[in-house]
């Protein structure tokens, strides 16, 4: 079975960047698609970059020119650094992941989430 772990939420100035970290466990053979998303106070979910497994990666508007996704394909953990954050970036933030196993059985799996605050 095919987990997630983020980390690296918590609380930035505002102005400061963050980098957030997922990574995934189990039998992968391939990832297909990995993305970010998250959830902010009052809005629907929103997709904040994607990037599927040799294309090239896309953002959110709202995040466009300043997120960067990036991933360590020996670890199976994606990154997501994110510059200038504002108080509107807070939220909570959301690995997915699609894919793989080595059991030639797809996965599409979600993590747990991981609090980002915007704060002096």
């Amino acid at each position: 079975q095919v987990q997630l772990e983020e980390s690296g939420g918590g609380v930035v100035q505002p102005g400061r960047s963050l980098r957030l970290s997922c990574t995934a466990s189990g039998p992968i053979s391939r990832i297909e698609r990995m993305e970010w998303y998250r959830d902010r106070p009052g809005k629907q979910r929103e997709l904040v970059a994607t990037m599927s497994n040799g294309g090239r990666p896309d953002y959110g508007d709202s995040v466009k020119g300043r997120s960067i996704i990036s991933r360590d394909a020996a670890t199976h953990r994606i990154f997501l650094r994110m510059e200038n954050l504002s108080p509107e970036d807070a939220g909570v933030y959301y690995c997915h992941l699609a894919g793989v196993t080595r059991q030639f059985r797809g996965f599409d799996v979600w993590g747990q989430g991981v609090q980002v605050t915007v704060s002096i």
